[in-house]
C-alpha cells in the first residue's frame, strides 16, 4: 500500500481528497496540519502530526519515520489573506514548500525511489501575477521543476533517477459544499450560496459582469487523484492548466435565485479584490491535461449547482 503525506488536510481540497482515498483503499494517509482536523476528517486519516510546515526539523523526523511514496502539498495562505500579511504568505507558501521539496529529494535518495510530489496551483499564477499568492504559487512551480529536473546539476554523485517527481495543476476557483469559504478571492460564488441557504443578504465584492473559471471541488479531487496515479512516462508537462467552466457573478446569482428566490444581492466593489480577479484569465485551455492524463470535466455550471452544491448546502442548514 502506498503511503501518502497530505499537508493542510483541514482545508477545502483536503477534506474531499481524504474521503476519496478512504473509498479507494489504495493509500495509507498521513496528515500534517497546524491544527487538529475535525472528527469528520480524522476518521479518514491513518495518522496525524501536528506541525507547521516551516518547522523543518519536525518535518524531517516525520519523513524519516514514515518513508513516504507521495506528498500532496495543500497547505498555503490564500490570496486575500496573503495580501493582508505578505511576509507570512512568502514564508508559508514558498519556504514551507521548499522544506517539503528538499526532504522529498533527501529521502528519495535515501530510500532509492522518486517520491511523487503533487502541488495544486492556481489561475492566480497565470501570466504576470500581481498577488503574493500568485507569485508564490508560480515560484513554487518553478522550484518544483528545478527539484525534479535540475537539482544539484553539477553533483555527479547524485542519482538523478530518484529526484522528486513533481506534478502541478493550476485550478480555477473551487466550489465546495462541505467547507466554508476561507478567504479566497473567488469565494464570492460559494459565499453567495451559503448566504442564500441561511436567508441572509449578500454584498458581493466584485462587479456583476466579473467572469472567471470555476470548478466543483469533487472534480478537483478527482483530478488530483488521477494525476497522482498517471505514469510519469505519459506526462509531457510539469505544470498543467485545467479549464473548468467560466461564468459571471451575475450568472451565479441568477442560478442560485432559481432555488432561493428570496436571495437579495447587492454589489459593493472592493477595488483591490476586483483588481486581483481582473488580473486572472477569463478562460484557460486544458488540451495538454486531456491528452496526457485524460482530464475530463464531469460537473459543468448547471450540474455543479443543481446536483452538487445546492442540495448539500440546503442539507447543511436544514432545521430538520
Amino acid at each position: 500500500m502506498n503511503k501518502v503525506l497530505i499537508t493542510g488536510v483541514s482545508g477545502e481540497i483536503g477534506f474531499g481528497l481524504v474521503k476519496m482515498f478512504a473509498q479507494e483503499k489504495k493509500f495509507e494517509v498521513v496528515a500534517v496540519d497546524i491544527k487538529k482536523p475535525s472528527e469528520e476528517i480524522s476518521k479518514y486519516i491513518d495518522r496525524f502530526y501536528l506541525s507547521d510546515i516551516l518547522n523543518y526539523k519536525k518535518l524531517d523526523s516525520i519523513f524519516k519515520k514514515e518513508n513516504f511514496d507521495s506528498v500532496i502539498h495543500l497547505a498555503s495562505i490564500l490570496s486575500t489573506g496573503g495580501e493582508k500579511n505578505p511576509d507570512l504568505a512568502v514564508d508559508v507558501n514558498i519556504t514551507g514548500t521548499l522544506n517539503l521539496l528538499k526532504l522529498s529529494n533527501i529521502y528519495g535518495q535515501m530510500y532509492k525511489k522518486s517520491i511523487k510530489f503533487l502541488f495544486p496551483s492556481s489561475i492566480a499564477a497565470h501570466g504576470d501575477p500581481i498577488t503574493v499568492y500568485g507569485i508564490s504559487k508560480k515560484a513554487c512551480e518553478d522550484l518544483g521543476k528545478y527539484y525534479s529536473k535540475n537539482y544539484k546539476l553539477l553533483d555527479n554523485k547524485l542519482n538523478r533517477k530518484f529526484l522528486v517527481d513533481f506534478r502541478s495543476v493550476r485550478f480555477p476557483g473551487l466550489l465546495s459544499p462541505d467547507t466554508l469559504p476561507s478567504g479566497g478571492t473567488s469565494d464570492y460564488g460559494p459565499e453567495m450560496l451559503h448566504a442564500a441557504a441561511q436567508d441572509k443578504k449578500y454584498e458581493c465584492f466584485v462587479r456583476p459582469n466579473t467572469m472567471i473559471p470555476f470548478m466543483a471541488m469533487v472534480d478537483a479531487t478527482k483530478i488530483l487523484y488521477k494525476l497522482l496515479q498517471t505514469p510519469k512516462s505519459k506526462l509531457t508537462q510539469v505544470v498543467y492548466e485545467v479549464s473548468g467552466f467560466s461564468v459571471s457573478a451575475k450568472e451565479i446569482e441568477n442560478k442560485i435565485k432559481k432555488e432561493f428566490s428570496s436571495l437579495k444581492v447587492t454589489y459593493k466593489i472592493n477595488e483591490e479584490r476586483q483588481r486581483i480577479v481582473d488580473s486572472w484569465p477569463k478562460r484557460v485551455g486544458s488540451e495538454k491535461a486531456t491528452k496526457d492524463w485524460g482530464y475530463k470535466l464531469e460537473y459543468n455550471f448547471e450540474k455543479t449547482f443543481s446536483d452538487y452544491l445546492i442540495p448539500k448546502v440546503k442539507k447543511r442548514y436544514s432545521k430538520d
